[in-house]
């Protein structure tokens, strides 16, 4: 009879503790901090260890799942590195938008111009007159100067400003149609980004929705034959990523504001975005400057503020005294209200505008009206550089293209552009892949087999890092 104990063939009891799992990971990359190391180095023992006890494990998109053979000292390794780099990751990064959309929401919609971003950081750093009157030393109010500069852009006899445009509406709703009916066309219940619904917004707000006309077709007297004694507002919504085509109807602004006036009723357009500077004349849809659409009637108009506007992320609040300030005395106001340094960046995209440097020093504004002629000589620099740098591994191209505004902004509405074309052994799909997932992200488009590289989001700095990255990549 043997003495000995008998010995447990668990393959897991192999598995390293956590602290010598860790000092590996940091001597494959001494920079990652030690907290990811750490935590890294859990996440793969629990893998493992679920793996060798043949439990259903689940790992992030595009990485292998370890096989229970496989818990080597090496895939261990590989594992929890892999874990600590991308908890270390840094979030959100910056990445080149060679996509040409301007405003594109996966990529934080509108850049910041060095300006704003500078009084934004500035705001954060240090004390300010944030709410206080220097003249007295009382409290102040820390939208005045920001309304007031507003209100001079706009023409309109007040606004406010809130966290973003979708928090703007809600504000409206609840202060002015609590409790009551607020009638909308079937065809403008639109759904944004991110699963928001307009309905669902309206019903956060405690209003009943009243929906009239049909998805395609409403007429005038769809929304006079709604109205009722427990009508609140009429309530105009913009389709910011779809237009409607063919058998088509809708009560434009002036005669919906017509309606309102007639029946003593207020009426509210949300624009989703706006521009505060006029350029009809450069080509852009008239609906774009939300000026005008108070003097077509509307009694408020919200719209937000990284869009075409340039600015941060906000909500834009333009009317009537009256409703302003009963937006303002809201309690949600408070909730909903603009931090510091979105402020500070908003106030400095004003003052731009106001100065008349909007096209020069604000990104979105510059981008958006860059001529085609521009674009086309950038072009061709971007071509010859990319050709000195990676001869004869890719083939490269110049062409004029078209291009979307994008964020929600301007749906059917389209800029003259000009890209690179680049076709690369291995095809459009990997060589776009490996450009994304580079030191510095290239975002890019593919079409035809090409991966394009659009100008119009492109600038100087831009074109060098896309050069090293297109170089990297087809190393």
């Amino acid at each position: 009879m043997d003495p000995s104990p008998p010995v447990n063939p668990d393959p897991r009891r192999s598995l390293p503790p956590v602290d010598q799992l860790g000092r590996e990971v940091a001597g494959k990359d001494p920079q990652l901090p030690k907290w990811a190391v750490k935590e890294g180095s859990k996440r793969a023992l629990a893998e493992f260890r679920a793996a060798l006890a043949g439990k259903a494990i689940t790992r992030p998109a595009g990485t292998e799942t370890p096989d229970a053979a496989e818990a080597t000292s090496d895939r261990l390794l590989e594992s929890a590195t892999h874990y600590a780099t991308r908890l270390a990751a840094r979030h959100p990064r910056p990445v080149v938008n060679a996509t040409g959309v301007v405003l594109h929401t996966n990529l934080g919609r509108a850049p910041l111009a060095e300006g704003a971003a500078q009084a934004a950081a500035e705001a954060a750093a240090r004390y300010s007159d944030l709410e206080l009157d220097l003249a007295t030393g009382q409290r102040g109010n820390r939208l005045a100067s920001l309304s007031e500069k507003l209100c001079l852009l706009s023409g309109a006899p007040a606004a406010h400003a809130c966290n973003n445009n979708a928090a703007a509406l809600l504000l409206v709703l609840d202060t002015l149609a609590r409790g009551r009916e607020v009638i909308v066309s079937r065809g403008e219940l639109v759904e944004i980004g991110g699963s928001f619904r307009v309905p669902d917004i309206m019903e956060r707000s405690g209003v009943r929705l009243v929906e009239v006309g049909t998805t395609n077709r409403t007429h005038p007297e769809d929304y006079e034959n709604a109205i009722g004694p427990d009508t609140a507002l009429l309530l105009k919504v913009h389709r910011s990523n779809f237009k409607q085509i063919g058998f088509v109807s809708e009560v434009d602004l002036p005669t919906l504001s017509a309606i309102g006036r007639e029946r003593g009723l207020r009426v509210v357009e949300d624009l989703g975005s706006g521009s505060l500077l006029d350029l009809t004349e450069r080509g852009f849809p008239a609906d774009s400057y939300a000026p005008a659409r108070l003097g077509m009637g509307a009694d408020l108009v919200c719209f937000s503020g990284d869009k075409l506007l340039g600015g941060p992320q906000a909500g834009i609040l333009l009317g009537a005294e009256s409703e302003i300030e009963a937006v303002r005395r809201n309690p949600l106001a408070r909730a909903l209200r603009l931090d510091k340094m979105s402020l500070a960046a908003l106030e400095w995209t004003l003052e731009a505008m106001l100065d008349h440097r909007a096209e020069s020093e604000i990104p979105v504004v510059g981008r958006l009206l860059e001529s085609a002629q521009s674009l086309e000589a950038r072009a061709h620099a971007l071509a010859e550089g990319l050709g000195r740098r990676v001869g004869s591994r890719v083939q490269i191209a110049v062409a004029r293209d078209r291009t979307e505004v994008g964020g929600g902004s301007l749906p059917g509405f389209e800029l003259e552009t000009w890209v690179v074309q680049l076709v690369a052994e291995g095809g459009a799909e990997r060589l776009a892949a490996t450009l994304r997932r580079g030191a510095v992200p290239v975002l890019a488009r593919i079409r035809d087999g090409a991966v394009l590289l659009d100008l119009r989001t492109l600038d100087e700095g831009d074109c060098a890092r896309v050069q090293e990255a297109v170089a990297a990549a087809l190393v």
